[in-house]
């Protein structure tokens, strides 16, 4: 499957509130981000960010060193679009993450549901590879992915579903585990979706 003309198509033809990750409100990734961060000069990468409310949360509450990557043109476009020129202060990648070649490194990596579309084991290494080169030791990754109790597709895509056994085991050793949070993420549809996201710590 050609992932990024998958994605090209699902934001070029779905709006933000037809989509199941859509969240007025991005509060719980907000919450973690404020938690774990260590002033608000703290280099930010949100992967797999879309168009999501996140990264203007993040600008509104001051933070200043801001990346958001995404696979689609088209949701970067969106999301700049709507910050109109608030963009100006967020850098913008559009790149498949197991093919990024990054360039800085980030004292936190959140990623909201990309990961577990990485369903091979060629995949998880190239995501894996670039997270290592993009992060330092006390980085800290926060990354939410769907449990064993959540769905098995998302957008028509099957996903790889994580245990909190799972997650450990996929970014040890260079990655210490702080905590482990399930939540259910309740969809613009009435659905609920059951969520691992994984804290750790880069040693």
């Amino acid at each position: 499957m050609d992932r990024k003309a998958h994605w090209e198509n699902i934001y070029q033809t779905k709006l933000l509130t037809e989509v199941s990750w859509y969240q007025p409100q991005p509060s719980f990734s907000f919450e973690l981000i404020e938690k774990y961060s260590k002033g608000k000069d703290a280099k930010i990468i949100d992967v797999g960010g879309g168009d999501s409310f996140l990264v203007d949360k993040l600008l509104e509450e001051g933070y200043t060193d801001l990346t958001v990557l995404d696979i689609s043109a088209k949701a970067i476009e969106r999301a700049q679009e709507r910050l109109g020129s608030r963009a100006d202060r967020v850098k913008w990648i559009c790149s498949d993450i197991s093919e990024l070649n990054p360039t800085e490194q980030y004292d936190i990596w959140y990623d909201r549901a990309a990961f577990h579309f990485m369903t091979s084991e060629q995949d998880v290494e190239a995501y894996k590879k670039r997270l290592i080169e993009a992060t330092c030791a006390g980085s800290i990754l926060i990354v939410g992915t769907f449990s064993e109790n959540g769905p098995t597709k998302c957008s028509g895509i099957e996903i790889h579903q994580y245990s909190e056994k799972d997650l450990k085991e996929t970014f040890s050793p260079e990655f210490e585990l702080l905590d482990l949070i399930n939540i259910d993420h309740t969809t613009p549809f009435g659905t609920l979706q059951n969520f691992n996201f994984g804290i750790f710590r880069r040693l």
